[in-house]
């Protein structure tokens, strides 16, 4: 064990001094009437689509003891959506407190509606809380700040009489008013790396509108929601998709990379499962699941190499929504020597990855610009790399829409909440002592609670939140592997949570457990190795649980390692630096880092699957970053980066 990386390591509280604002060259020239314009999903694209970023009314006021929905008559000033209010760009630069309330309000215009169009409010994400108002009427409330979720609002904005065209004339407008509460790490919601008392590893907290906010008009039949299920070995592409109406074809068009329709098919709105996205008994009815099926010629399979897309058009009456989907197969499985690897499209490929925190220096959870997106992912590429593990953040769909496109893995993790963590029991204990990490059960009551998983309502956000993740993301060809728990952050039953993904999504591989406390299932044995000799580490067969006994073995990750720092002068946020081994020469950081992703790719022959080095950027005072916080040095660029070979 390297000792001196283990004490350099160590949780302290300390004053982090004065932040320097740091601008992305995006943020740079952003304008802030034109703040991500882009659709949010590129996989679910309608033409009658309108933005509502930019500025917004705020106010912070007191939670106080009123029960009532009602905005305050005066307002702090304005917030530029979707950056939080503690971000730079959005022009506050405030920390919204557990016992305070933030208010957002701002008129739109309202869109012409012809008879039985319903209009539809989106929030892509917002932490934690939140009620929302249109024009006085409240029309909805949410729980979960990862995830995006949307309200009718048809009726609230309506100004006629039933039947009547809503025309959208001159001063034709609604008001928007949204009330947050975020108890940030005073609670035990899902939460990532935010914290009041941000330092180490701990990031400053946000709260609020963090997503783009956007309204869309649809048919009254239309479509809600689509669940793709390419099959790479058949050639057959099958969708799952949820319509509004009862009666009528859905008719699905397939369209190869250059625009040419290559096959097509349809199917009846019929008799069929109620989506879980029904509200009311009255509208159940109006609901149907219809399921379609079209062989595609030819098939194509998407690669890291070969990120091949295909192009979708679904029809249902009116309504019209553009997609794309990819055909490959991942899969953990032996190799011709008997060891558990990870293989994509048939293939053994070893996973070289990098650790994601999807932070920027003037946006904080929220990236500047799309081009910001896809920046890193391109950045990470170049240096070699074929995945990133998303960590503890469910990401704007942009950014895996450009994991998809430019081609690259994602290992995404859930997000991680719960009570406070016991240090010794999440960090000291199982970083002294490695026989700590086996026979520590997460069923066990008294264990749960020094995970900050004694909370029955956390564990039941946690699963809603778990499920919900796999669904909204399952479409993209890009996610290769969900992470469940990570170094013990709230976990618990780990094997359950994995059996309950693994019937979700039986095509993905699960990492049910990242550092430690390894609980013998999912489809690797994944360890964090910061501070020894890396190596492969092997697996007790008769100890594997559920569908990995069945099996047979698991492959084994290094799913953390590296952590090297090196602060760059004018592009950190603070003077002072946290990390393990520390540098001030950029050219003997460069031989460390090159040195340590060579040991991990040389234990290939030893049987390893896969790693991922700390990390993508900078973030605040953790300077370990392969990128600057602010985006604007790649610490690698000199020699044109890492490249991997032999692989």
């Amino acid at each position: 064990m390297d000792i001196k990386r283990v004490l350099a390591s160590a949780p302290r509280d300390h004053d982090l001094g004065p932040e320097r604002p740091l601008l992305t060259p995006w943020g740079e020239a952003l304008h802030p009437l034109a703040v991500r314009q882009e659709h949010p999903h590129p996989q679910f694209v309608r033409d009658r689509f309108a933005m509502l970023n930019g500025w917004w009314d705020y106010a912070i006021v007191p939670m106080g003891a009123s029960r009532t929905v009602r905005p305050p008559e005066e307002f702090d000033g304005r917030i530029l959506v979707p950056f939080s209010p503690e971000s730079v760009l959005s022009c506050v630069g405030r920390q919204l407190q557990p016992d305070e309330l933030l208010w957002y309000v701002r008129r739109a215009p309202r869109p012409p509606l012809h008879p039985g169009e319903r209009c539809l409010l989106h929030f892509e994400a917002v932490d934690f809380a939140c009620a929302c108002c249109v024009n006085g009427k409240v029309i909805g409330t949410h729980r979960g700040g990862y995830l995006p979720f949307v309200f009718d609002i048809t009726e609230a904005i309506a100004a006629k009489e039933p039947g009547e065209t809503l025309d959208a004339g001159e001063n034709a407008e609604f008001i928007i008013a949204l009330c947050v509460w975020d108890p940030s790490d005073t609670g035990t919601q899902l939460r990532g790396k935010q914290k009041l008392k941000r330092g180490g590893i701990w990031y400053t907290a946000q709260s609020g509108i963090w997503q783009p906010v956007w309204m869309e008009v649809v048919p009254e039949r239309h479509i809600e929601s689509l669940r793709l299920l390419p099959d790479a070995e058949s050639g057959e592409l099958t969708a799952e998709v949820d319509v509004c109406g009862t009666e009528g074809l859905l008719r699905l068009y397939v369209s190869d990379a250059s625009g040419m329709q290559v096959a097509s098919a349809a199917a009846p709105a019929e008799e069929g499962a109620v989506p879980v996205s029904a509200r009311g008994a009255e509208e159940d009815e109006r609901r149907r699941r219809v399921r379609v099926a079209v062989s595609v010629p030819g098939m194509r399979r998407w690669s890291p190499d070969d990120p091949y897309l295909y192009n979708l058009t679904l029809r249902f009456g009116a309504d019209v929504v553009y997609s794309y989907t990819a055909f490959r197969t991942v899969a953990v499985q032996p190799d011709a020597a008997g060891r558990y690897r990870f293989f994509l499209n048939g293939e053994p490929l070893l996973l070289r990855g990098v650790l994601d925190q999807g932070y920027w220096s003037d946006g904080l959870m929220t990236a500047p610009a799309d081009d910001a997106l896809a920046f890193d992912i391109a950045a990470m590429k170049d240096a070699g790399f074929n995945m990133l593990r998303k960590h503890l953040k469910v990401e704007a769909d942009r950014w895996y829409y450009h994991c998809d496109r430019l081609g690259m893995l994602v290992w995404q993790d859930m997000v991680n909440g719960g009570g406070a963590y016991d240090t010794w029991e999440t960090s000291f204990r199982p970083t002294l002592w490695r026989g700590a990490w086996d026979n520590y059960s997460d069923t066990d009551t008294a264990h749960q609670e020094k995970l900050g998983a004694g909370d029955e309502h956390y564990r039941g956000h946690w699963r809603d939140s778990c499920r919900a993740t796999v669904e909204y993301l399952g479409n993209h060809p890009s996610v290769a592997c969900w992470v469940l728990f990570n170094e013990g952050w709230g976990q618990f039953d780990a094997a359950a949570a994995t059996e309950m993904v693994h019937d979700l999504d039986p095509a993905r591989p699960i990492d049910a457990v990242s550092g430690w406390y390894d609980q013998h299932c999912g489809d690797f044995l994944s360890v964090h190795n910061y501070f020894r000799p890396l190596k492969v580490c092997r697996d007790r067969p008769r100890d594997l649980r559920g569908y990995a006994a069945e099996r047979g073995g698991r492959a084994f990750v290094i799913s953390e390692f590296g952590g090297a720092t090196f602060r760059v002068e004018g592009h950190s946020s603070f003077a002072h630096s946290y990390g393990y081994d520390t540098f001030e020469d950029a050219a003997a950081w460069r031989s460390a880092v090159r040195e340590t992703l060579a040991q991990a790719a040389a234990l290939v022959t030893d049987g390893l699957a896969g790693f991922v080095y700390t990390q993508l950027s900078d973030v605040e005072e953790e300077v370990n970053g392969i990128l600057t916080y602010d985006r604007r040095v790649n610490k690698l660029e000199e020699d044109g980066g890492w490249h991997g070979s032999g692989f």
